[in-house]
């Protein structure tokens, strides 16, 4: 007999109806006992069209697959809550895969997951590398340049194939951008009897043709002649295309270090000029997003070149003039004006939209702008710091200290 507290818990706990399981290329009788069980018991298989031509021709049940955008299963899914559903998904489902998406719109508590090793463990196991001291990345459905941010010598990188031609690609960049030393591997259908695995080094390789199904691996090894740039705030200026319009080295370090990124958080780069602030703020971690707000057309395409050349091509680029644009944006967790701290109402409406416990930073080089800051602090407080700069350059046959611009950099926290 159920008790209420029974009851009660059926209620918090619904069954879980939903199961996703991770297969590999050696099909269905890869699996665990938990997971052919799992199989066996759904009333509805939904899988790729690998997944599904693995089930046996006289399995009956209801079977669908994928359609795209991805969304549309995704909410076929949910309309059949209740039902047993069995998702098959390669691999590790919740490594890239569609165990992630889903459940982000299904509760946890509905769901079994019962993963299969994921490529990246897959190919550690052949290589014999430390799945602790690699970088993993998927280029589906993502651009190829995101490689770029990845780069650094002694860098060893996992790499999930969007397809057969994306091991070339991936070997144009390493040429292109001074890894050309580098050794590249190509492992195809990992766990199946015709797995394949073909290496040599990025500049000599000839290899072009490849299964659809591969994961890339690169042992980074940078050109003599190349100078590597590194992940911390502080690129050198000749990193970017720009046309002077550019928070310089020295200046966009500490810029960097006042708004103090964290994965995940949103910028605002408002005045973004070559993009340098919130390029920078995006490679301090992959997850890190942020909005270039330009009105300049020669500038934003300075921002695109440099988001290509430097790995993010993620940034999300905005052709309009502050403040007008920004009023529909989504809530940033920082704002960094570099620009046009004058034009009226470019605080406020920045103000406003910051979230509770979010950083403002502008840097002020004029008289005027340095009053704008200046009444806002008298308003909602906050800091001041100055920064002054002095490069080494020639004066004659001698060397010398050369003074950059003085910048005024203020900083408020949303209380």
């Amino acid at each position: 007999m159920k008790t209420p507290s029974d009851e009660q818990s059926s209620t918090l706990h619904p069954k879980k109806w939903l199961s996703i399981v991770g297969i590999g290329e050696d099909g269905l009788q890869g699996l665990s006992t938990i997971a052919r069980t799992l199989v066996e018991q759904a009333e509805v298989i939904i899988g790729g069209d690998r997944h599904l031509s693995m089930l046996s021709l006289d399995d009956q049940r209801q079977k669908l697959a994928w359609k795209f955008p991805i969304s549309i299963s995704v909410a076929e899914i949910i309309q059949r809550r209740g039902q047993s559903i069995c998702v098959l998904a390669s691999g590790d489902p919740m490594c890239y895969g569609v165990g992630v998406t889903l459940t982000q719109q299904i509760p946890i508590s509905e769901i079994t997951i019962i993963p299969a090793p994921s490529a990246f463990s897959l190919a550690c196991a052949r290589l014999g590398w430390s799945m602790t001291e690699v970088e993993v990345l998927s280029l589906c459905g993502r651009p190829p340049s995101l490689v770029m941010s990845y780069l650094y010598p002694g860098a060893k990188l996992l790499i999930l194939s969007e397809g057969k031609n994306t091991p070339t690609i991936v070997k144009e960049i390493l040429i292109n951008h001074g890894y050309g030393a580098s050794r590249i591997a190509v492992l195809e259908r990992m766990g199946h009897i015709h797995e394949r695995i073909v290496d040599g080094t990025a500049a000599n390789w000839e290899e072009s043709e490849f299964a659809s199904l591969n994961t890339i691996a690169i042992d980074c090894i940078s050109d003599q002649e190349f100078l590597p740039l590194g992940r911390l705030p502080g690129l050198a200026d000749d990193a970017y295309h720009h046309d002077g319009q550019l928070t310089k080295r020295e200046t966009r370090a500490i810029t960097l270090s006042t708004l103090s990124p964290i994965p995940g958080e949103l910028l605002w780069d408002v005045g973004a000029g070559c993009g340098s602030i919130a390029i920078e703020w995006m490679r301090s971690h992959p997850r890190c997003r942020a909005i270039a707000i330009e009105q300049d057309s020669a500038r934003i395409q300075y921002i695109i070149d440099n988001m290509t050349s430097l790995g993010v091509p993620n940034l999300q680029v905005i052709a309009a003039t502050a403040p007008q644009s920004l009023k529909d944006l989504p809530i940033p967790d920082a704002i960094f004006i570099g620009g046009g701290v004058t034009t009226p109402g470019l605080v406020d409406i920045c103000w406003e939209a910051l979230r509770l416990g979010g950083r403002l930073v502008v840097n002020a080089v004029t008289l005027e702008g340095e009053q704008t800051l200046f009444n806002w602090y008298e308003k909602i407080g906050g800091s001041f710091t100055r920064i002054n700069i002095q490069r080494g350059e020639a004066i004659g046959k001698f060397l010398g200290w050369k003074g950059m611009a003085g910048v005024t950099q203020y900083l408020v926290i949303k209380r």
